[in-house]
Order: C-alpha cells, then structure tokens, then sequence
C-alpha cells in the first residue's frame, strides 16, 4: 500500500481507502463487511468512510459494530463520517438537517456511538448549506476539534469558493479550516478536481477523498450489456443514480476503455482506479466493493499505476475525450 499526506496536515491516508455508501446494509450484511473490511485493513487500508445519510444511519451502525470486534489498534486506522442530510429521511424535523452548529454536534454525537468510536478522525460537511453562515460552521468544526471528537474537517462537493471563504474565516478569527474535500472524481467527471479546485491545490493545499472513482460501477465494464441484477443502478430508489450514469456513448467509450485494459494485462475497473490515483492532487480514492474478489482486484491498482507512462495516459484521453479545458491563468 502507498500513503499520501492529505494535504497540508500530516495525517497519512492509504491511496486506496474503502467506503460504505450504498453497500453496507442495503447490499451487504454484517459477516461480508466484516470480511471486506478485514481484507481491507490487511492489505493496508487505514480510512473508512461512513455519513449519517448513508442507509439512514444503520450503515455507521454496521460500520460500529465489526470495528467492535476487531483487536485493530484505533491508531492504526481513520473514521469519518459526515454531516448534513440527517438520518430520517421524510421523517427529518427542522434543526435535524444542515449545517447549524445544533446539527453539527448533534450529528457528531450521534454518529460516535453509532460507530462506537471515540472520536472521528474526519468530519465533512456533506454539502453546502446555503442558509448557514459559514462563520457558523468554522467555529462549530473547531469546537469539536478542541473537545477533541473530531481531528480534522472538511467539505464535500463544495464550490472553491465556499472553500475559500471558510479558509479566509479561520484565518481572520485564528481557528481550524477544512482540510480536505470529498468530490466525484473518475473519467466521467474531472471539471471540479482538474479545474475548480486548481488554484485551491496551488495555493492553499487541500486533501481530497475521492468518491465513485468507477462512476458508480459504469468503469467496471460491468454495465456494458445491460443492468445486472443486484447491481446499484438496479436498486430501488437509485432510479436518479442510473438516470445519470448511463448512456449509449459512455458505454461505447468504456468498451473501447477495456480493450486497452486488456492490453496491458488488467481489467477496466483496476485501470480506472490506477488513472484517478495517478493524479497528485487524490490524496484516496475510496472503494465501494461488495464482493471479495472485487475488492482483490481493485486493490491491484497500486500494481497497475506504473504502467500509466505518458502514452499509456494519452490512449486513455483519446478513448474517453473527457479532459476538461484549463483556463488561462
């Protein structure tokens, strides 16, 4: 396994990391993710990804109870979970969403004795909240961090420049910014880590945890003829999920994807690991297997990254023609 410093802290992250959205207690049970997650931690995985919203809380719960049973020293692997949807659904009564410091503690408590954990070592803010002032955030994060139930924070899918003003905000008053930021980042969709947060990572630093590095399963070939039953995309309720991700074109582009795969003697899922990875600015790429010999195959990204010469990476943007235009600086 390789670690990368997420960011300008000196927290060290495995550069495969694994998550539990969707999978854990919607396709898994409690003996897969402990195996999972075991063959994980085995093979040098040290961050665990987890939200509130995930499964209406009943996946930290899952997460909470296999890291109960494991004799794994508790510094020797990271948590996080995430703030902001709740964990009701429909049921989710004012202040049980968002990013009021209400919420935000709230949540933090709620999602430590989920995962019977003491502390979390990441706390995201899972979106954006427009009716928050960010100051209102910045100051909720450090509390906990100063109560010592949270180690770092960060954003995911926030704009650069609500990033941006979080960090000014801690600057001004002396307190703890956002450390890292959790985007989709895969083939499919560059914009925001190739382009947006350009100038973030120039001049700032900022740590990223990527999520859906195989598009939600699309760069695993395994939708090329049609939608297998037990997949994500044919869950109930992911009807958006495979309205999104599907279509003839982008399938046409991972068909050819895994020829050139096949030429170097991997599958198409490990390639696209090993592409998203080969970019600095991915401090983890977290995975989502639901089967073992998924997980084993992913984690052959690490073996597969040397290939990735210059021609290997320029066949790879001829067959997808997804590289986003950088504006001149």
């Amino acid at each position: 396994m390789q670690y990368r410093i997420m960011g300008k802290t000196g927290l060290q992250l495995s550069v495969l990391s694994y998550g539990s959205w969707v999978t854990f207690a919607k396709q898994i049970d409690d003996s897969v993710s402990d195996r999972l997650m075991s063959i994980a931690y085995d093979n040098g995985v040290n961050f665990f990804d987890n939200a509130e919203v995930y499964s209406r809380g009943e996946s930290e719960k899952m997460m909470g109870r296999v890291l109960k049973t494991k004799d794994w020293e508790r510094s020797s692997y990271t948590v996080s979970s995430k703030v902001f949807f709740g964990w009701r659904g429909e049921n989710n009564r004012p202040n049980q969403t968002g990013l009021s410091r209400k919420h935000i503690i709230e949540a933090c408590h709620e999602a430590l004795q989920r995962l019977q954990v003491d502390y979390l070592d990441i706390f995201f803010c899972h979106r954006p909240d427009k009716k928050v002032p960010i100051e209102e955030v910045v100051w909720s994060m450090n509390i906990l961090i100063q109560q010592g139930k949270i180690l770092y924070w960060g954003t995911s899918e926030w704009s650069a420049a609500e990033i941006m003003e979080a960090h000014m905000i801690a600057k001004e008053l002396r307190l703890i910014g956002p450390a890292v930021e959790q985007p989709e980042y895969n083939l499919f969709h560059r914009d925001k880590m190739e382009v947006e947060y350009y100038t973030i990572f120039k001049n700032i630093g900022m740590g990223t945890t990527i999520w859906s590095p195989l598009a939600s399963g699309l760069l695993t070939g395994k939708y090329n003829d049609g939608i297998p039953e037990g997949s994500r995309l044919a869950l109930e309720g992911f009807e958006w999920l495979k309205d999104r991700t599907l279509s003839e074109e982008k399938i046409g582009r991972v068909r050819e994807l895994g020829k050139l795969a096949a030429d170097l003697g991997t599958s198409t899922a490990t390639l696209s690991l090993a592409w998203c990875i080969h970019n600095p600015n991915v401090t983890t790429a977290i995975l989502g297997a639901t089967k073992e010999e998924q997980l084993k195959q992913n984690l052959q990204a690490l073996e597969v990254l040397p290939k990735l010469t210059d021609e290997v990476v320029n066949k790879i943007e001829g067959i997808m023609d997804t590289k986003p235009q950088m504006p001149q600086y």
